[in-house]
């Protein structure tokens, strides 16, 4: 059972400090968050045998607030996805109370929503990459499932803050979660995205009208926003992750470290050879996708960043006069488990993307 969950498991973990706000909490962390002495191969043969060097900053501070290891869950390859990935069903299973995994188009909120658990997404820039086996170093964000929002909460205030080590994070002084009061004297005001809403089947219109009015009980105000550009986020996250994807791993050549052809004649020979065989169909379909906006069709990709600047202006109006948006996280009609398209995969993750491309923080709710 371990061996369909861990790629590592650790069948006697212990903390490596007394005390701490997570004493007693066993915690797992997906393989491509790097922990010292551990395989870190993040789902991928372009890293097979590669063992990591040292911890992850999120792992030094898990650590350090007296979280127990108990293993690398299985990762989607290098977190494209969720096909065969161990985070939820790691916590869903007992083995373990936390998880931290990478969330690029929205796995993590899925993987928790699926699992029937909370999945919190931080703000980009506010908890270190630094450890992390990346993809699309501008979206891809270490987040945190977890039973509770209590459980949740400990772990973001153990692994934010700054680290010279990762230039990604937010220049000057970061708004700690510290400062937030668990107990707010006003209700929050939320939006409904109307054409978010109208993209939902009959069905899936009806089950989120009924997580609705859970909401509404806990005094939310709920009411429904215009957002016009809504639609492009699909294509914006596509053209600029496959992009960055494609650049990003231009540093898997099986010379350093991971898979390495055998056979071949001389050193092109053994370059091209260990990059066709170090990645799989479906991310190897978006590495081409992200070279072809690269190379040839560059203006494209400079559409696209401009739409995302749009995007981030757009959405921080449209919070100006509320306190959060609430999203659907899942489509009922859509199996996660067989996306084995980059076509079929954005279908999976449609609701999700708006988060990691504006780079703002998202929560996932069980029934949502």
């Amino acid at each position: 059972m371990h061996s369909q969950v861990f790629s590592y498991f650790d069948p006697s973990p212990r903390a490596t400090v007394d005390g701490g706000t997570l004493c007693g909490k066993r915690a797992t962390v997906q393989c491509g968050i790097s922990v010292r002495g551990w395989p870190t191969e993040a789902g991928s043969r372009s890293l097979s045998g590669f063992v990591a060097l040292e911890d992850a900053t999120v792992v030094e501070r898990l650590k350090s607030a007296g979280a127990m290891l108990v293993g690398n869950t299985r990762s989607s390859e290098l977190g494209f996805g969720l096909l065969g990935d161990g985070a939820g069903p790691a916590l869903k299973e007992g083995h373990a109370d936390l998880a931290l995994m990478t969330d690029t188009m929205g796995e993590a909120r899925v993987a928790a929503s699926s699992a029937g658990l909370f999945g919190f997404k931080p703000s980009y820039g506010h908890v270190s990459r630094f450890g992390l086996v990346g993809l699309v170093p501008s979206m891809d964000c270490c987040s945190i499932l977890g039973g509770s929002l209590r459980d949740i909460a400990a772990v973001f205030r153990a692994i934010e803050g700054s680290d010279d080590r990762d230039p990604s994070m937010a220049d000057g002084e970061m708004l700690s979660s510290g400062r937030y009061s668990e107990k707010e004297d006003a209700a929050p005001s939320a939006g409904i995205v109307t054409q978010c809403f109208e993209a939902l089947d009959p069905g899936e219109q009806e089950a989120f009208r009924t997580a609705l009015d859970r909401i509404r009980e806990g005094g939310v105000t709920v009411r429904e926003v215009q957002w016009e550009d809504f639609d492009l986020f699909r294509a914006t996250h596509n053209v600029i992750g496959s992009v960055e994807a494609s650049s990003s791993c231009g540093k898997f050549d099986g010379v350093r470290y991971g898979h390495c052809a055998s056979g071949a004649r001389n050193w092109n020979e053994m370059y091209l050879q260990s990059r066709a065989e170090s990645f799989g169909l479906l991310l190897k379909t978006y590495l081409f996708q992200g070279a072809y906006f690269q190379f040839e069709n560059y203006p494209a990709f400079e559409r696209a960043c401009r739409v995302r600047a749009r995007l981030v202006k757009e959405s921080r109006k449209l919070l100006g006069g509320l306190d959060l948006l609430i999203l659907p996280v899942r489509r009922a009609t859509v199996d996660i488990g067989r996306a084995e398209t980059v076509d079929r995969l954005y279908d999976s993750f449609s609701l999700t993307l708006p988060a990691n491309v504006t780079g703002q923080p998202a929560l996932s709710l069980p029934g949502f």
